[in-house]
């Protein structure tokens, strides 16, 4: 069986919202109701006491009274009040009823006032008829050391009539209010959802098509217009995001397609040799598979560099240490020198540790190092200083980059004009750039005195190895 929650749940959000304002408001007015008709029970209970206390018998018409009772008459000179009920309660729990009045059933309190220990009573009662009353009983002075006990009584059905139709009117009042609230809670859940709808179909609309370019219109401030603005920016992220991987995969396809031509035509000529059997010249035929060779470690190192790439950049860089920079620039420094070794590479390094993914932050150096020596002219010299303040630049002599073209060197399969001859694919930067973010640390390239390209790295990090807590 399905509770009652769950069922709820199930209703559209429209449904609740109604639900929910049409049940506050139902029990805000039953609460004001029911306010209404205990204090107004309350006040006229008290005017009906007030009236009690008000109405009293004449001592002579209470003698003339009891001397009838006492001869078993009853005449028609005696005068009551006629919305008042008046009878006298003597010790023993008799009574004397006035003309024209109805038997009140006489209660202890009654008694109490009779016998002298109570000055006077106010409670309720009911006539032999079995109506409800509400009875006043006080002394009444007869003459001198004679007292008489007398009550007074008025039907409560005055107030139970004006209650009950007081009750039939807030009730009616009730339904119509939580009926009006019920409209109006549809009303205002309809007016409140409309946004949401708007972008429930923005969203099954770029579900169905992929369109990224939707966009929601933003009215105000509210929690709405949060959402409308939260979702503008996902959808602009996603469209960001795609672009980018379709500008990638067509780089890609472009920079590997001059690779792959170049083995397909080489592997054709020695394949066309060997169909023909006409051999090619020892010379040449070293020379092509060396080509061959150069040009399946160029497609090795675009591979390695779009995987590299592929990662989003949000994604774990893996585990951050801490490494000494000084001793993984050291390592760098190494294979750089096997890469050019006419060249003079000289270094000052200070200790410095950073927090970083070591294998990921070696090879960004390496590519730093690869691109001086690659740009250095044969015989020249790269130096690379690593400070005691933790900044590293690696300073080339060659024939530096255009002020114009360095907003563009971290970009994705940018190559400078002067750097389009020499192989690389554009990816060695944008990979350095985007590990020297990933430890929030600082890259630049910027021109060098005399010529040539300085290159400035800043991790953030210690001079002295921190603690194992650190």
């Amino acid at each position: 069986m399905i509770s009652p929650v769950r069922r709820f749940r199930a209703l559209p959000i429209r449904s609740r919202l109604a639900l929910l304002v049409a049940l506050a408001v139902a029990v805000a007015v039953a609460a004001a109701a029911v306010a209404c008709w205990l204090l107004t029970r309350a006040q006229l209970e008290s005017e009906l006491d007030n009236s009690l206390q008000n109405t009293s018998a004449q001592p002579a018409a209470v003698r003339e009274a009891l001397n009838n009772c006492a001869t078993g008459t009853s005449p028609d000179t005696i005068t009551t009040t006629a919305f008042a009920y008046i009878q006298v309660v003597s010790g023993d729990g008799g009574r004397c009823v006035f003309p024209y009045s109805e038997p009140v059933k006489v209660q202890p309190q009654d008694v109490a006032v009779a016998r002298g220990t109570e000055q006077d009573s106010l409670h309720n009662s009911t006539t032999d008829s079995g109506a409800a009353v509400r009875v006043r009983t006080q002394r009444v002075l007869l003459g001198p050391g004679a007292e008489a006990a007398v009550s007074v009584s008025r039907p409560l059905a005055e107030i139970d009539t004006s209650l009950n139709r007081l009750a039939l009117l807030l009730a009616a009042v009730a339904g119509i209010g939580v009926i009006g609230a019920g409209a109006a809670g549809l009303w205002v859940a309809r007016e409140a959802l409309r946004p949401v709808d708007g972008l429930t179909l923005a969203v099954e609309h770029v579900a169905r098509t992929e369109d990224l370019t939707v966009r929601i219109p933003v009215e105000g401030e509210d929690e709405i217009a949060r959402l409308s603005r939260s979702f503008n920016s996902m959808t602009a992220a996603l469209a960001s995001s795609r672009d980018r991987q379709s500008q990638l995969i067509a780089d890609a396809g472009h920079e590997l397609r001059t690779p792959l031509t170049s083995l397909r035509t080489n592997i054709e000529l020695l394949a066309r040799s060997e169909e023909t059997g006409r051999a090619i010249p020892p010379d040449d035929r070293r020379a092509l598979m060396v080509s061959v060779k150069a040009q399946m470690t160029e497609l090795a190192s675009l591979i390695g560099d779009l995987q590299e790439l592929s990662r989003p950049d949000a994604a774990d860089p893996g585990p951050l240490q801490v490494v000494a920079l000084h001793q993984i620039v050291e390592s760098a420094l190494e294979r750089a020198r096997l890469r050019g070794p006419e060249l003079t590479i000289r270094a000052d390094l200070r200790p410095w540790y950073v927090r970083a993914e070591p294998a990921a932050l070696e090879r960004a150096l390496v590519n730093v190092l690869d691109n001086a020596v690659k740009f250095s002219p044969a015989g020249g010299s790269v130096e690379v200083v690593l400070s005691a303040s933790g900044e590293l630049t690696v300073r080339d002599h060659g024939p530096g980059i255009p002020a114009e073209e360095l907003p563009y060197v971290f970009e994705r399969f940018w190559r400078s004009r002067s750097a389009r001859a020499l192989p690389g694919s554009g990816l060695g930067l944008s990979i350095v750039a985007r590990t020297v973010q990933q430890t929030a640390g600082e890259i630049a390239l910027r021109p060098a005195e005399g010529g040539g390209t300085v290159a400035w790295i800043r991790i953030p990090g210690a001079p002295t190895p921190p603690p194992e807590t650190y």
